[in-house]
Order: structure tokens, then sequence, then C-alpha cells
């Protein structure tokens, strides 16, 4: 069974926690040439942001990434210590002005206000809690990935359908081009005698093996065979790769190169007005291909 085609683009979110802990968990994702990951997770965290990018690179190709996630801890105490040396050193100094200076000695609330007497330590887990909110953001993360690949997915299922309707077109315009009365043996030797002729009117007409040179010049100029087959083999190879599905972006960003030079050759080479408007109308489905082939993965 073939792999969907993706989007670059998706999002998916996640909440969840342990006692004492909650997090919030996003991923977002763009296009992007290759696969580009930005992740923030809280300090401290350096082994889980490995573990994260580590999950995303298995799972992803292409996109720009952002991964966001926000911890908050609940009934956790934060404790207050007195800095003993700090405390001391005010008291000293306290001391040493007394002698020299008459003053109010300071209140208790004026010393512990002091800077550094007083240190405030972050509410911190256990090991084992630190563990146990690591795993549940493990978790949480793989169902989250799934989620995003979900989303690319879906919106790759409108890309398809896209795409799958402007080889339609471009299928329809090549044999259109193809069938065109001006693209008939008939047309081109007519059009080729009528060009022969002015090569040979008045006093500086050209000679007879310089007409012969000119005349093959003109011939191989009005034919198109070649552009209209390699339309035909992309539109096809184009379709495979749309059925086989998975990360083909890259690809089909190629063949959309390929199919804009065959049909900016159709254009420089045809022979009559007809032909070169079915060529702009081949370059403005061409176009539309390569916009939306850009988003995909």
């Amino acid at each position: 069974m073939s792999k969907p085609i993706a989007s670059m683009t998706g999002f998916a979110r996640a909440a969840g926690g342990i006692s004492g802990a909650a997090f919030n968990l996003e991923i977002k994702s763009v296009n992007a040439r290759g696969l580009d990951l930005r992740l923030r997770v809280p300090p401290g965290l350096d082994d889980l942001e490995n573990l994260l990018r580590q999950k995303l690179t298995k799972a992803l190709t292409r996109g720009a990434v952002q991964v966001n996630l926000n911890i908050s801890y609940e009934h956790l105490q934060s404790e207050v210590s007195v800095n003993q040396q700090a405390l001391q050193t005010v008291i000293d100094a306290i001391g040493q002005l007394s002698a020299k200076v008459e003053a109010d000695k300071p209140r208790l609330d004026g010393i512990l206000g002091l800077k550094g007497v007083l240190e405030l330590s972050e509410a911190k887990l256990s090991e084992k809690e630190l563990g146990d909110l690591k795993q549940a953001v493990l978790d949480a993360a793989d169902n989250t990935i799934s989620d995003l690949i979900a989303s690319r997915e879906a919106e790759g299922l409108n890309i398809h359908a896209f795409l799958t309707q402007r080889l339609v077109e471009i299928a329809e315009l090549t044999l259109k081009a193809e069938e065109h009365p001006a693209r008939s043996r008939e047309a081109i030797l007519e059009k080729l005698n009528n060009q022969i002729a002015l090569l040979q009117e008045g006093e500086n007409g050209l000679a007879e093996d310089r007409l012969h040179a000119e005349a093959l010049v003109l011939a191989t100029k009005a034919d198109i065979r070649e552009e209209l087959d390699r339309l035909v083999a992309h539109v096809a190879a184009a379709r495979k790769l749309l059925k086989q599905g998975g990360p083909v972006g890259r690809k089909l960003d190629f063949l959309s190169q390929e199919f804009n030079r065959e049909a900016n050759t159709l254009c420089s080479k045809s022979n009559h007005v007809d032909l070169t408007a079915i060529g702009l109308d081949l370059k403005a489905a061409i176009d539309q291909l390569r916009e939306q082939v850009q988003n995909i993965e």
C-alpha cells in the first residue's frame, strides 16, 4: 500500500503531567528545503531535548519544525534559607559602625532584606518525579508527532488532488498541441516553402547549398516532436510519483522544472499563433503545479 504524500505544513499540541508538574507541548512545521529542527525546552532538560530531536528526525524528512515545551510546577513550596556567612558579615559590619557612629540599631526585617542574606531555592522535583515527568513528555511527544503527521497528510490530500488536476490539464494541452493542424506535414512544408521563397527573392538570394542548409534549420525549428514526447513522459513520471506517495517533493520539484523547460522550447519553436497560445497555457498550468509542489515533503 502506497504512503500518502504529505504537506510540510502542520500543527499539533498535547498537554499532560504528573503530580506536582504539568506541561504543554506544541509542534508546528512549515516549508523548508531540508529538515530544520528548532526546540525550546526548559533549562536543565538537555537529555530530553536530544530524545525529542531523535524522534522528529526519525519521523520527518523535510520542513522547518518548531517545538515548544512549557512546564509549570504545582504544589511545590520554594525553600527560603539564611545565608549564615552573609548574615555574619552584616552583623560584624553593624558592630564596627556602632562603635563609630551613633544610630538606631537596624531592625531584623531590614537586615533580612539585604541582598544575599536570604536565599530562595526554586522548587525541585525528586529524581524519580523528574524521570516520570520526562517519560510523560516523551509519551505525549509520540502522540503529538503522530498528530502532526496526520495534519500534514490531510493537507497532502488536498495538494494531491490539485496536482492531479494540473497534470490532466498538461496532458490535454499536450494532446491539443499534438493534434493541431499547424503540426501537419503539409502545413510545415507550406510554411517552409514560403520562407525559402523569401530567401530566394532579389539579386541577393541565397545559393542552392545555403538554401538547403537554411531549410534544414527551419524544418528543425518547426518540429516540436521531442518536446511533446518529453511532456508525455514527464506527466507519466509525475503520476507515478503521486501514486508512490511518501517524501517525493524533491523529485516532483525537479520534474516541474523539466515541464517548464519543454513548454518554453515549444513556445520558441511554435510556427502558429495557436501553438504559442497552447504553450502559454501549458506554462500557466506548470507554474501552478510547481507552486504547490514546493509544499510537499
